[in-house]
């Protein structure tokens, strides 16, 4: 048994600072995915998820599997972190399969590395989550409080069953935020969107990147 060592960022990596490097096991392909596998090859879209247990990360990754196409021709990998084992992760796509590439962190070393928030859970906390209504995908017929947002979209994709690991996952997961980077050709991130970090505030929780907001940070990329 091994001791993840990963250091902690007290806050999330910003545009200019290098990337974190990582090793994971590939969920749908042999071996391990590793950011050096990209340096000096391509620019990289890089999306930090929790557990399959959250809703909301189940149907980012299928969306983000319907815009791989579009952000491979402009010039960009994908990559998806599941934070999730990679035979429970194996097994739901086995099921529900996606284009996008994928590799498991059930430690959730990369999102810690990459300095992504875990809000303590407190009373206020728990006030403030009961009190905001979200749609964070825009498929839902109007804002709904947290838990029911997440219940109708399970009901939207067709419903969902819990695996054990699944359930331990989301035990020892929650709160933790998720986030997406652009990380360019030479290691060096351009662009980041951290869940909660905008406007919007927690009434953000669930919200992912559109693909308009995605391909408009990959054109800002620099040439070189």
């Amino acid at each position: 048994m091994t001791t993840d060592t990963t250091p902690s960022r007290l806050s999330p990596i910003q545009p200019g600072e290098p990337a974190p490097e990582f090793s994971l096991p590939a969920i749908n392909d042999d071996g391990t995915i590793a950011l050096a596998e990209y340096r000096g090859r391509s620019p990289l879209f890089l999306a930090l998820f929790v557990g399959l247990w959250c809703p909301f990360c189940r149907r980012s990754i299928a969306q983000m599997g319907t815009i791989e196409g579009r952000i491979r021709a402009a010039g960009v990998e994908t990559l998806g972190i599941v934070a999730s084992a990679p035979e429970n992760a194996r097994l739901y796509f086995k099921y529900r399969p996606t284009r996008l590439r994928l590799a498991a962190d059930p430690e959730m070393s990369t999102h810690r590395a990459y300095g992504l928030p875990r809000p303590e859970v407190t009373p206020e906390l728990m006030d403030q989550i009961t009190a905001i209504r979200i749609n964070p995908s825009g498929d839902l017929p109007a804002p709904l409080p947290v838990q029911e947002a997440a219940m109708a979209i399970e009901r939207l994709d067709g419903g969902f069953t819990p695996t054990e690991t699944d359930q331990a996952d989301m035990q020892r997961q929650w709160p933790q935020l998720k986030g997406q980077f652009l990380v360019d050709r030479h290691g060096i991130v351009r662009w980041a969107n951290v869940e909660c970090g905008g406007p919007d505030g927690l009434a953000g929780i669930g919200k992912f990147p559109t693909a308009d907001e995605i391909l408009a940070a990959i054109r800002a990329l620099p040439s070189w």
